[in-house]
């Protein structure tokens, strides 16, 4: 996993260095410290996915450039087949496969996400990015936390907010959770 934090951070340093945006640029762009962004950016800290998103904004790349090197090809349809997606695991607390790593100029970034069971009490990891996001439990019991609301999604149920607002996911009841989730 480290070798792949490593050339993620290496595209997003070549591309930066090819639009000739500074790192202190960057950091600020993205409302970070030029040292988290720096540790990003040299492979010392894995960027999550939220972060990721905005960097391939930034750059006007496909976020699938970043993850794979390779820029999309598929303009007409893409399938990816169950668990086959690209692993994007960009934070620590989720395990991400992008489900459309392939499709060319994309309005949103499809994502299945599964998430793990902490102990009990162990404080929701918070985030925020820019956009809206949609998600759909596809297994499991979901705590959503967003803008102070806290709320519980079963199987089946969804929810579609603003993801500037800090949010956060936990699984509850002992057992993985998994969602689709859907990146505007």
């Amino acid at each position: 996993m480290q070798e792949k934090i490593k050339e993620i951070a290496a595209r997003v340093r070549e591309l930066r260095d090819i639009s000739d945006i500074s790192v202190e640029e960057m950091a600020k762009e993205l409302e970070l410290p030029v040292d988290t962004y720096s540790r990003y950016e040299n492979g010392e800290e894995d960027i999550p996915a939220s972060i990721l998103l905005e960097i391939a904004q930034h750059l006007n790349v496909d976020m699938s450039v970043l993850l794979t090197g390779e820029a999309p090809r598929m303009r007409v349809f893409s399938v990816t087949r169950k668990d086959k997606g690209v692993s994007a695991e960009r934070r620590k607390d989720y395990k991400y496969q992008n489900i459309a790593a392939n499709f060319a100029h994309k309005k949103a970034e499809p994502f299945v996400v599964r998430v793990d069971p902490k102990s009990e009490g162990t404080p929701v990891s918070m985030n925020s990015h820019p956009g809206q996001e949609f998600d759909y439990v596809l297994e499991g019991t979901l705590k959503v936390i967003i803008h102070g609301n806290e709320l519980v999604l079963e199987e089946g149920d969804s929810i579609f907010f603003d993801s500037s607002y800090e949010h956060g996911m936990q699984s509850v009841g002992g057992k993985p959770a998994k969602f689709l989730a859907v990146i505007l």
